[in-house]
């Protein structure tokens, strides 16, 4: 007998499957799936690797070397999931066992010889029944039918918070009407005989999300699974995803990858989230790897937000995905204006515009309103105030900040104050703000409404949700709580500073961050721009986002920009960067150019039906480099051929324009 693995090494020339002999001893316990540990040759020591595949007989003529153990026998790798992996990293020029990495968490040896004498013993219960849920707001029996056969939808979101009902233990609760419509089509998922995985970009949407799955499914048919739970919790999870019955898999972006059975749906909420984008190698986008997931296995697909993304947008005018939005449409009221502050005192006391402070006067006296600024802290920016230059730390060159009030300026980098600060440009000694913070802004909003309650929430004092009493909630963006019936009021502060970060995507950023605090105020309730015209202050005014987005696809396609073409960086000496970019035919490129942590960069750009020829030619260039780097290495080489970094679909490059 045969088993071919899948090697858990770092070195990209071990990226495939290696011939194992079977022993005799070993035969009645080897599965595919399960963990072993095998002799690897080339290295002299016993690695750890995935048993992929198992046949009688290979294709290698020589003597095979055994497997030396099995670790355990639990099949924690499904075929469905090494082919996954394997898919996902080609098309990236990575390995697959970096994916297998984060599809797979590490062993929990005492929850894992639980589950496996549960298995044994037939003690894991029958699963409670589901009755399916319509998904409501959206036309009739539309997105039901998409999840029964097995299509691909860009669902735009419905932008208002909803009540969930009570349920034994718990009081009615308020979400996003998007985590009911998610969970709603879970419930379809379940009722057609199929698992769904729902994929969300941090803990605060997940949590809503288990609220309105908790209304509408037993809890057993709801499994968590996330960074966030203790290896122990994650381990078990995993485990119970391994099961035949239909489960609901909730968690961020590596919960694409969870093993489900009969998999019916994928749900990914808010692509455009940064916190979708996979920071390990091979760095994939947890949308790409749903796509990747529903090619193969054909489920149906969600793609859903608030704002749409450039990339689903560019799906819709493929027509790879329909575009589906609410019936009858409910979009916020969105009143765009300016800086004026008029002739009202407490508005200027506030640097806010009268006609967002008469606003947000008015609605706290219904309920809380909430207050969007860019940055967290009290002074998040200091420059000179001589000629305008940005204060940087004497020590180690990053931006000084104020933290609270009368504090003393300090780097936000090293932390170490600024005591005698002198302008490395004109010599200056005097400090100005160059910036507001969310603790300023709340600082200047409490004196313009005394004995108004101010709630402050932020990456430091993150909150989920607030009460429906009056207060003034400042949030940065993305921290924005909940509140009890919806805001009454949403004023959206800072936009011409979010405007002002140096990105490709940075009107697109923007839009979705406004929508989706537009989205927490409730029915009729004004949402208030200030400071930014336009077409992005017409598309948010007029909840015509999906226009947008189509209209900046337009615009990335004259230029060649993603998510029009696809673009690879490639990150190394001047020489190794020259020598992938010769391997490739008639290549597009931008570069090289320096960067800072030393070496080059070049940009590929290149259209999605050559993407694979370019990810074989890239993928060579790394194992070649690899490969030179270990024979240096053994020749006790001082200097070491570089590493050759390879990034597809990489928006860093474009972020430092």
């Amino acid at each position: 007998m045969i088993a071919r693995v899948l090697v858990d090494s770092p070195l990209p020339q071990l990226d495939r499957l290696f011939d194992y002999a079977v022993p005799e001893a070993l035969r009645a316990d080897i599965a595919v799936g399960i963990r072993v540990r095998v002799p690897l040759r080339s290295a002299g020591r016993i690695a750890d690797a995935f048993v992929v595949e198992l046949a009688e007989t290979g294709s290698f003529g020589g003597n095979l070397s055994d497997v030396d153990a099995i670790v355990s026998t639990a099949p924690v790798l499904t075929p469905e999931v090494y082919t996954l992996a394997r898919a996902v990293a080609d098309r990236a020029a990575g390995s697959a066992i970096d994916v297998v990495r984060l599809a797979v968490p590490k062993r929990q040896v005492r929850v894992e010889k639980a589950w496996l004498a549960a298995l044994a013993a037939g003690g894991i219960p029958a699963r409670a029944e589901v009755t399916a849920a319509s998904v409501t707001g959206y036309p009739s029996g539309l997105v039901e039918t998409a999840i029964h056969e097995r299509r691909r939808l860009a669902l735009d979101a419905i932008p208002h918070p909803v009540l969930l009902p009570p349920r034994p233990g718990h009081d009615a609760s308020w979400v996003g009407a998007w985590a009911l419509t998610l969970a709603q089509a879970a419930t379809q998922a379940i009722d057609s005989g199929g698992s769904a995985i729902l994929a969300v970009p941090d803990y605060r949407d997940q949590e809503q999300l288990l609220a309105a799955l908790a209304t509408l499914l037993p809890p057993d048919r709801v499994v968590r699974l996330d960074a966030r739970q203790s290896g122990p919790d994650r381990y078990r999870a995993f485990l119970a995803c391994l099961g035949d019955d239909p489960l609901v898999i909730v968690g961020t972006r590596s919960a694409v990858y969870a093993p489900a059975k009969k998999l019916a749906l994928i749900a990914v909420w808010d692509d455009g989230d940064p916190l979708h984008s996979e920071p390990l190698a091979p760095y994939v986008h947890a949308r790409d790897a749903a796509l990747v997931r529903q090619g193969q296995q054909g489920c149906a697909l969600l793609l859903a937000g608030h704002a749409r993304s450039t990339e689903v947008e560019r799906l819709v005018e493929l027509g790879y995905a329909a575009s589906v939005g609410p019936a009858p449409a409910v979009t916020p009221h969105v009143v765009p204006t300016a800086h004026q502050t008029g002739g009202d005192r407490l508005a200027q006391l506030a640097r806010i515009p009268s006609a967002a402070w008469r606003a947000a006067r008015e609605a706290l006296s219904d309920g809380p309103v909430l207050v969007q600024v860019a940055r967290p802290g009290y002074t998040p920016a200091l420059a000179c105030r001589d000629c305008g230059s940005a204060a940087r730390c004497r020590r180690c060159e990053g931006p000084l900040t104020v933290t609270h009030s009368g504090a003393v300026p300090s780097c936000a980098w090293c932390g170490a104050l600024a005591t005698g600060w002198e302008c490395s440009v004109c010599g200056g000694t005097h400090l100005r703000p160059a910036g507001v913070g969310a603790s300023r802004t709340a600082d200047e909003l409490g004196r313009a409404f005394p004995g108004v309650r101010v709630i402050v929430s932020d990456g430091e004092r993150p909150l989920l949700a607030v009460d429906d009493r009056p207060a003034l909630v400042i949030a940065t963006r993305g921290a924005e709580p909940l509140a009890q019936g919806g805001y009454r009021a949403v004023l959206l502060l800072d936009g011409e500073r979010m405007l002002a970060r140096e990105s490709l995507r940075v009107a697109e950023d923007c839009l979705r961050w406004w929508a989706n605090a537009a989205a927490l105020a409730s029915p009729r309730a004004p949402v208030v721009l200030v400071g930014v015209g336009g077409a992005l202050a017409s598309a948010l005014a007029t909840w015509r986002l999906p226009e947008f987005a189509r209209q900046e696809l337009a615009d990335r396609r004259r230029l060649r920009f993603p998510p029009a073409v696809r673009v690879a960086s490639v990150t190394g000496t001047l020489d190794s960067v020259q020598r992938a970019l010769d391997a490739l035919d008639d290549p597009d490129v931008l570069g090289p150019v320096d960067v800072p942590s030393g070496g080059v960069r070049a940009i590929v750009r290149f259209d999605y039906a050559r993407g694979h020829a370019v990810a074989e030619a890239l993928r060579g260039a790394v194992i070649t480099g690899a490969v030179s780097r270990r024979k240096s290495l053994k020749g006790g080489d001082r200097r070491p051929a570089p590493t050759l970094r390879v990034r597809f679909d990489d928006s860093e490059p474009f972020d430092d324009q």
